[in-house]
């Protein structure tokens, strides 16, 4: 029997994934705005290169079944969860340094875009091979009943990290360089990078410190039989019954375009309002802020309301980023700033409650005697979708800023693209019958409520 996670240990572990979420506050909310705004690039090189993660993740699927085999230098998850981490450290250190001397007025030879774009790859890579062994190391770590608590505790700390990091890097960048004309000067700018990489270095090995035991030789499976099976044959599962398809559209719409505004957001403030680097990091504390106090509230009424379900929690969350895209689209497209604001407000809600419910679904719809199986299909689904919608927001800016050379219309057809295709995932997820999915399954198989397991976490 494993032995219990205290609460000590569970913020201890959660510290990793605080680190998670400034890390990619850092690439995607500070990097990105300064390639494309204030150093001039287009968008679509810089939305390839940020992307270059979540089509790396098949990596993560590998490296998890290697741990689930192999101890390696005495451990199974670590090794692969620190391996990942450095990397991620390297690189943050050379994109830091090559990023400040494009500032400086260095010339973006094909040499510099290497390093760059080296830098984006060891990033992913190691992203890739430590995420989900990671998440392999919580379910080592804990027993079933403590599972919902350590992954709620956890899941909170990345949305504080994404608030941390906005108020942290929003406080770093305060300097306007009148020689370059940027909102930072290179040297505040190189150490930024220097110091996160640093701090989030630290975070990550002290979190999971003493977390895993150290074990020798290969270690048997008790997934033989789910691991044996192929790919093709796992998605024929799926697209054969209506429910799961629908689901699966579901997912790839929701995410694709959810997250078509994660490179352009800051660049929008930037470009269309003149809204220096130093308030434009700080969109990641609005939104996150929110997003954390909407879940928390939404978990603790989830306990109360029946009503209050995955699948009505997931309407409730795209609906609020329907409502949200409008909102930007409406303020890009009139050039309306007031109503920024409000637009990361909702921004923070939709995210927290869409992610809560597509969670708790992506466990409803995954029947328990293949839930290794079904669940990472659909991680595997939602993280390529990710990548498409981030890497097809810079593409559709580019192509919209080319044809009418108008930066209003260019960033306002991306929100207007989210808008729609939100809507059309709100049909495909009212498709999907979630009750009558399960009563199909025998009922050793029907899957627990994940939401309510979640909301356990702030009881």
């Amino acid at each position: 029997m494993k032995k219990n996670l205290s609460i000590a240990r569970n913020l201890k572990i959660g510290l990793f994934h605080l680190g998670s979420g400034m890390a990619d506050v850092l690439a995607t909310g500070v990097w990105n705005r300064i390639m494309i705004s204030d150093l001039g690039f287009s968008a679509t090189p810089i939305g390839l290169l940020v992307s270059l993660r979540y089509f790396l993740a098949p990596l993560g699927v590998w490296a998890g079944r290697v741990s689930d085999r192999h101890a390696i230098t005495g451990y199974r998850r670590l090794f692969w969860v620190w391996l990942g981490r450095a990397l991620m450290v390297l690189s943050l250190f050379a994109l830091g340094l090559a990023t400040a001397a494009l500032a400086r007025g260095a010339d973006a030879t094909p040499a510099m875009w290497v390093v760059l774009s080296l830098s984006l790859l060891l990033f992913s890579l190691g992203n890739a091979l430590s995420g989900s062994t990671f998440l392999a190391l919580i379910y080592d770590r804990t027993p079933e009943h403590q599972r919902g608590r350590a992954v709620g505790l956890v899941w909170t700390f990345l949305l504080l990290g994404f608030t941390i990091g906005g108020i942290l890097f929003g406080v770093m960048l305060p300097t306007t360089d009148n020689t370059t004309g940027l909102s930072f000067t290179p040297d505040t700018l190189q150490n930024l990078f220097i110091i996160t990489a640093v701090i989030l270095g630290s975070l990550w090995f002290f979190s999971l410190l003493g977390e895993e035991r150290r074990s020798t030789g290969s270690v048997e499976s008790s997934t033989a039989s789910e691991t044996s099976t192929s790919v093709w044959a796992d998605l024929r599962l799926v697209w054969h019954n209506r429910h799961t398809r629908f689901f699966l559209f579901y997912l790839a719409l929701s995410m694709l375009f959810a997250f078509a505004q994660d490179l352009v957001l800051e660049p929008f403030a930037a470009d269309v309002f003149q809204m220096d680097a130093r308030h434009t990091t700080r969109f990641a504390a609005y939104w996150g802020s929110m997003s954390i106090l909407g879940s928390l509230l939404f978990l603790w009424l989830s306990r109360r309301i029946k009503w209050l379900d995955n699948t009505n929690m997931s309407y409730i969350g795209v609906a609020v980023l329907v409502a949200t895209f409008g909102l930007f689209a409406v303020s890009s497209l009139g050039a309306v700033r007031w109503l920024v604001t409000p637009g990361l407000i909702l921004l923070g809600l939709g995210l927290g409650l869409w992610n809560i419910g597509t969670l708790g679904l992506m466990m409803d719809m995954s029947p328990a005697s293949r839930a290794g199986t079904f669940l990472g299909f659909w991680t595997l689904l939602v993280t390529f979708a990710r990548g498409f919608g981030v890497s097809g927001g810079g593409i559709i800016r580019d192509m919209v800023l080319a044809l009418t050379d108008n930066l209003q219309l260019a960033y306002g057809s991306v929100f207007v693209l989210e808008f729609v295709g939100l809507l059309v995932a709100l049909w495909a997820l009212s498709q999907v019958k979630v009750n009558v999915y399960q009563a199909a399954q025998p009922i050793e198989n029907q899957p627990a409520d994940m939401a309510k397991a979640l909301a356990g976490a702030i009881e």
